[in-house]
């Protein structure tokens, strides 16, 4: 079959554009705080766990959309944000039984590594830096949606679900744990849109 120069410029465009795809360079992603939930879970005595979470947050990744993969981030929560819709016992989590606010007024997750598991879930590993401490977690992430967003600002968003449980005991945060007043395993839970950084944040 003759090869038209029409049908040549069609195939070039395509094979350039299919190379380009498949060395994309990951791209910044910062995380939309008005889109942005961490909620955590741990036991209270035996009885029913207590439900809590950070609202003051910032953070950024690159993310390559031709592989579908995370790299190099992090996540940062403002200590004294915590919020268990309990005054008292929000300002006793502020304290230095637990949180110590005071003296460190940053939690910190740093992305290290992230490995597929599916075509959109896989494992972050990072660092997580609580009273101090630093130690490594294995995350397990979805990869919801990556698209233009409908609304708003209708720039490129990609949606993210996330999971883990940590000991509190491992940063040493030991309080009640004897007697065993509040538990030891702490569910931690993710859910947040991150824009594609047009340089304009």
């Amino acid at each position: 079959m003759k090869t038209t120069p029409l049908k040549a410029a069609l195939l070039t465009t395509f094979l350039a554009g299919a190379v380009t795809n498949a060395y994309a360079e990951p791209e910044k992603f910062v995380v939309d705080d008005e889109h942005f939930s961490m909620a955590f879970e741990v036991m209270h005595i035996g009885y029913a766990p207590v439900i809590g979470m950070f609202r003051d947050i910032e953070g950024s990744f690159e993310f390559d959309e031709a592989t579908n993969e995370l790299s190099s981030g992090q996540l940062v929560f403002r200590s004294d944000s915590v919020f268990t819709n309990h005054e008292k016992r929000d300002e006793h989590l502020r304290k230095p039984d637990f949180l110590d606010s005071e003296q460190y007024p940053e939690v910190r997750f740093e992305l290290t590594d992230f490995e597929k598991t599916g075509d959109n879930t896989g494992i972050v590993t990072g660092d997580l830096t609580l009273l101090g401490k630093t130690r490594p977690v294995e995350v397990d992430v979805t990869l919801n949606k990556s698209d233009k967003y409908p609304i708003g600002h209708k720039d490129f968003t990609l949606g993210i679900s996330a999971e883990t449980t940590i000991r509190r005991s491992e940063w040493g945060m030991t309080y009640g744990l004897d007697p065993a007043l509040v538990g030891d395993e702490v569910k931690l839970r993710f859910g947040f849109e991150a824009i594609k950084d047009s340089g304009f944040f």
